[in-house]
């Protein structure tokens, strides 16, 4: 059984190797870059694969406003607990990404913790810069507290630059001293936007989403002028970490953006809070978007996470 094991292992991990490389040269040519016509394309087409990739069995949709901001509920048709929610920034460097983008890690997410999970179009750089998307998932935020679920009984979620926006919405929360949501879950969170991490120079010939050009890049015209990017307004790994609710971070061991994640794990840790970190070995930048084997076995994982801080129950997530 053992040596069965190891060769479906070996074999899992050669087919991730080809699904990167070939992820790799398809961004390579999607020409990402913040010049207009370069960042339509790539608006669309990140858009696109969300239509495309996200589940759409044993989950309903539906749509409601925050003011001007277009907002998804995307609620489990089985197994469903209201009194509990998630609240979900998606991303795409604070320069793409929408609802329909939003709705393939939602729909993962609402299936295996069984709430309904929230999702919101943020303002979009570099037509709106910092603040806009703070400011819209603040709104957001505040109307669920008001409206729909007591603070504590939302998660808060975000991927990428959503995991940015997550962390910077939750540090904002501490230092006004306002009610704190009940945890965070970040999925390849950017949380530092210098671009020294050794990560960067570590996985950049095996990152298959993301380049040090188009995150530097990204993170220019988000900030535009408003400060240096190890301001904790941007890079959050620099803010107030002591005092967070518990956090939950996965990454891919081969993105460049992994430093983000251990150093972020750390820094909580230091501040005596409580983080854990799922290091998938496999994977890539937010790889729980694919439809694969590890993409299941990390929403598995996060099931596990969720009952255990939630129910004080711990599932079996093999």
């Amino acid at each position: 059984m053992a040596k069965f094991n190891g060769l479906k292992q070996r074999r899992t991990m050669k087919m991730n190797d080809r699904l990167m490389k070939a992820l790799k040269a398809v961004n390579s040519l999607s020409g990402k870059s913040v010049e207009e016509a370069d960042l339509k394309r790539h608006r669309s087409a990140v858009e696109w694969a969300g239509h495309l990739a996200s589940p759409k069995a044993d989950i309903s949709v539906s749509s409601f406003r925050v003011g001007d901001i277009a907002c998804e509920a995307i609620k489990p048709d089985f197994a469903h607990n209201p009194q509990y929610a998630i609240l979900y920034a998606h991303g795409g460097g604070y320069i793409c990404g929408g609802l329909e983008y939003s709705r393939i890690l939602a729909a993962k997410m609402a299936s295996a913790t069984g709430f309904t999970v929230y999702t919101f179009a943020y303002r979009l750089a570099p037509e709106h810069p910092y603040p806009a998307a703070l400011e819209d998932g603040m709104a957001v935020w505040e109307h669920l507290i008001k409206e729909t679920v007591r603070p504590d009984h939302i998660l808060i979620a975000g991927d990428s630059a959503g995991g940015n926006l997550a962390l910077c919405m939750v540090q904002q929360m501490l230092s006004k001293k306002e009610a704190l949501p009940g945890g965070l879950i970040l999925f390849s969170p950017w949380t530092d936007m210098t671009g020294i991490a050794i990560s960067y120079d570590i996985n950049k010939d095996k990152d298959p989403i993301l380049t040090r050009e188009y995150v530097m890049d990204a993170a220019r015209v988000y900030v535009s002028g408003a400060g240096e990017f190890e301001d904790s307004r941007f890079s959050p790994l620099f803010g107030e970490l002591k005092g967070l609710p518990p956090v939950y971070i996965m990454a891919g061991k081969n993105e460049i953006l992994l430093d983000d994640s251990v150093r972020l794990r750390d820094d909580i840790i230091s501040a005596g809070g409580r983080a854990e970190l799922d290091i998938e070995d496999s994977g890539w930048h937010v790889y729980q978007q694919m439809p694969i084997p590890i993409a299941e076995r990390a929403m598995k994982r996060l099931s596990a996470y969720v009952s255990s801080l939630i129910y004080g129950e711990t599932k079996n997530s093999d």
